[in-house]
């Protein structure tokens, strides 16, 4: 038992070392960490080219001449909105640039660049409530969509009696305005020009101001270096109109892509080799969490069940506090505020983690009905037999025990494949991720999403079979 809980370990030594020596290895290299949240086109965007997925838009382009003013090799990492300042303020990008304001609340966490781009505001609605909503007044008592953290929410919460929708992208604010659950989407006018569906909605004469509707770039603090080489490449950059000419570009090109009539296979087929990606990073993450997952949760059943009160006692904290929170929290306290103590995992690394801590929970629970469910006078009777413990635990107990438990234990498995998809929002290229990724650039809202959930589906249901195969393989000896 030593021997394998110790090549086991190992195993897992192995695997996180192996993660952390291509992190090391991408670090030698001079470079520079660019956070963003491509799903806000003409700012930044994913666009095919030359049958490569690439993350293009004007702020990408002042970000590239950044890095070469910098010296440095751009890396984009692309994450959710209201994420970049997690990753901002725990290390993991080096500057953010998303069509951000820099207001003060946010100037309280980081620091931000001087303005590179003024905003104009606008409300979006459905064609035929296009005279309803044409002043700001008549907002008033709305439903009201915007993006979470951004200046539109802000304005959005000073309209009287309205009801304000937050969600993270700008294609689902705009598929709850087409299915009639909010009555106006707030976004900026060139957001709104290129990602709606002008058969089916228009923009008002409604003209939303604010404050402060200017872009900055944000730093972390104190990263006065940085600060000061992006302000001097602003700089030049206004200087020659460069900006203008990035947002002309980043306006065509975007205005380029066209909405496609395809049927949900139709679509699979095409954008297959997105889905093949995310499929082969959410069967790593899945599988290495079910393997540690397994391992550590019968660890912690054996802990529980110990006669040492103090084992005892950290093993149902355990349970207790990782059964009683969220995953979603979880894998943000892992990824992002672990940072702060310069404990800093990949984006898959974290994914694992939290997958193999969170499955492990629930797993010990199971081992240990498991375990009590098998009758104590067997354990006895190794013992009079000259067995020891971790002997008669290991021969006689433990297999009976997984034997009963076994549709348990899958049934788990089954939870942690699509609980994975929750890795999405920290940057793993899984199916989420790309199922995210397709709905911004091809203007489909729903079959990205529905693809995504058939291939949940066979994986689970595979799975499930083959659970199922194993299971009447270990009951054929109760039917002789």
């Amino acid at each position: 038992m030593k021997r394998k809980f110790t090549a086991w370990m190992t195993l897992f030594m192995v695997v996180v070392l192996s993660f952390g020596s291509i992190v090391h290895a991408e670090g030698e290299k001079k470079t520079v960490i660019l956070g963003t949240s491509a799903d806000y086109a003409p700012y930044e965007f994913h666009k095919t080219i030359d049958g490569v997925d690439t993350i293009v838009g004007f702020d990408i382009d002042i970000a590239k001449e950044i890095a070469k003013d910098l010296g440095a090799e751009l890396i984009i990492k692309d994450t959710s909105f209201d994420a970049l300042l997690p990753e901002l303020t725990s290390g993991r990008v080096d500057f953010v640039i998303s069509g951000m304001n820099p207001t003060e609340e946010r100037r309280k966490s980081i620091d931000f660049s001087e303005p590179y781009y003024a905003a104009e505001q606008s409300v979006v609605v459905r064609k035929e409530d296009a005279l309803k909503f044409n002043t700001l007044e008549s907002l008033e008592g709305a439903r009201i969509g915007v993006q979470k953290s951004s200046i539109q929410e802000s304005i959005a919460k000073t309209i009287p009696k309205a009801n304000v929708v937050s969600l993270d992208k700008i294609p689902d604010l705009l598929l709850q305005l087409e299915s009639e659950r909010v009555d106006v989407v707030l976004a900026e006018y060139p957001i709104a020009k290129t990602n709606m569906d002008e058969a089916t909605m228009a923009i008002t004469d409604a003209k939303p101001t604010a404050e402060n509707d200017s872009y900055a770039i944000g730093v972390r603090k104190g990263n006065e270096e940085l600060l000061s080489s992006i302000n001097a490449t602003l700089e030049r950059l206004k200087e020659n109109n460069q900006i203008q000419k990035f947002v002309d570009e980043a306006s065509d090109l975007a205005a380029g892509r066209t909405t496609e009539n395809l049927n949900t296979f139709e679509f699979f087929w095409k954008y297959r080799d997105y889905y093949a990606k995310g499929i082969q990073f959410t069967l790593l993450i899945s599988a290495l969490g079910v393997f540690f997952g397994f391992i550590l949760g019968l660890i912690i059943a054996l802990m529980r069940m110990s006669g040492v009160k103090i084992l005892k006692f950290l093993a149902t904290a355990y349970i207790e506090i990782i059964r009683g929170t969220p995953m979603l929290v979880q894998l943000f306290i892992i990824h992002y505020s672990l940072a702060a103590f310069d404990i800093k995992f990949s984006p898959i690394q974290s994914g694992i983690l939290t997958l193999s801590i969170n499955s492990a929970a629930y797993l010990a629970e199971i081992f240990r009905a498991g375990i009590q469910g098998v009758d104590r006078g067997q354990l006895e009777a190794a013992r009079s037999l000259g067995m020891t413990r971790g002997k008669a635990m290991r021969h006689i107990i433990l297999p009976q025990a997984l034997k009963g438990v076994l549709p348990a234990i899958g049934n788990e498995f089954v939870v942690i494949i699509k609980e994975s998809s929750i890795v999405s929002f920290i940057g793993v290229y899984d199916i989420m991720y790309q199922a995210q990724i397709l709905r911004g650039s091809t203007f489909a809202p729903l079959n990205p999403l529905l693809v995504a959930a058939m291939i949940y589906f066979i994986l689970t249901f595979v799975l499930s079979k083959l659970l199922g195969v194993w299971e009447r393989k270990l009951s054929a000896s109760d039917n002789r």
